[in-house]
């Protein structure tokens, strides 16, 4: 066991027996960083829009709850549950906001609905110029749409994937659960989840990559393609776009 850890159950210790005030204080300084790890993740969602300071400030309350609810007797990791009280803290400040309006997320099913079509009928992965044709706005209008519905896509592919199919299907391959009678259509899903990462372009191919399967940041991804924070953001929108899409048709064919 390292010093680190050793320090880590110390003060933990310390707080249960006492609820300390300043023990709190040493607590959320020694966990800090997952606060600046999970507003990094995050923060694909948002480009320039919203302040990486701003997803700070809304992710230490998310901290100092976990610090207050942990129970370390569960033997649960505590950096598993903060990570999860932080980003909910996060998102739940976010929509507080009410700064993404119905008429958004509209437009955000709309061009979900539109990726998919296009690519049905030309077989292909659809270009921007092709969506925007599709929609008949121009591309200074269809990159203005894109950056806006960013900001209303907060559900990652992942809670898509838990939220809309029955045993809530990993990205990665785990289910959070393992009924029989799933087993074939969350095994279909993922082959289908599977094809059509492999079809996106090359750049959404790869933020997708970098973002779901190697958990980096929007920060660390940016460096790794040489390219802006607000390209990788749009670059993830448009991957999300076309993979909801597909998941969704599958979907509608499913309840024919």
């Amino acid at each position: 066991m390292s010093s680190s850890t050793i320090k880590q159950q110390e003060m933990w210790h310390q707080y249960i027996d006492t609820k300390d005030p300043a023990i709190k204080e040493k607590l959320i300084i020694e966990y800090s960083h997952i606060i600046k790890y999970v507003a990094g993740r995050l923060s694909i969602y948002f480009g320039s829009n919203v302040e990486y300071d701003d997803l700070i400030g809304y992710g230490v309350f998310g901290l100092i709850d976990a610090i207050e609810k942990f129970d370390i007797s569960k033997g649960v990791k505590f950096e598993t549950y903060a990570s999860l009280r932080i980003r909910g803290s996060i998102i739940d400040s976010i929509r507080e906001l009410d700064w993404v309006p119905r008429s958004l997320r509209q437009k955000n099913k709309e061009l979900e609905r539109v990726y998919a079509e296009v690519e049905n009928e030309l077989g292909h992965s659809a270009t921007d110029q092709e969506v925007a044709d599709k929609l008949q706005i121009s591309m200074d209008e269809f990159y203005k749409l894109l950056n806006e519905v960013n900001l209303s896509s907060l559900i990652s592919l992942e809670e898509f994937l838990e939220q809309n199919y029955e045993g809530g299907i990993s990205l990665t391959g785990n289910s959070k659960e393992d009924k029989p009678e799933g087993h074939m259509e969350i095994t279909e899903i993922r082959e289908i989840l599977v094809d059509a990462i492999s079809k996106l372009p090359e750049k959404e191919k790869a933020v997708v990559s970098f973002y779901y399967f190697e958990d980096l940041t929007l920060k660390e991804i940016s460096a790794i393609m040489k390219v802006s924070e607000s390209r990788i953001s749009q670059l993830h929108t448009k991957a999300i776009l076309r993979l909801r899409g597909k998941l969704a048709r599958h979907r509608s064919i499913l309840s024919e």
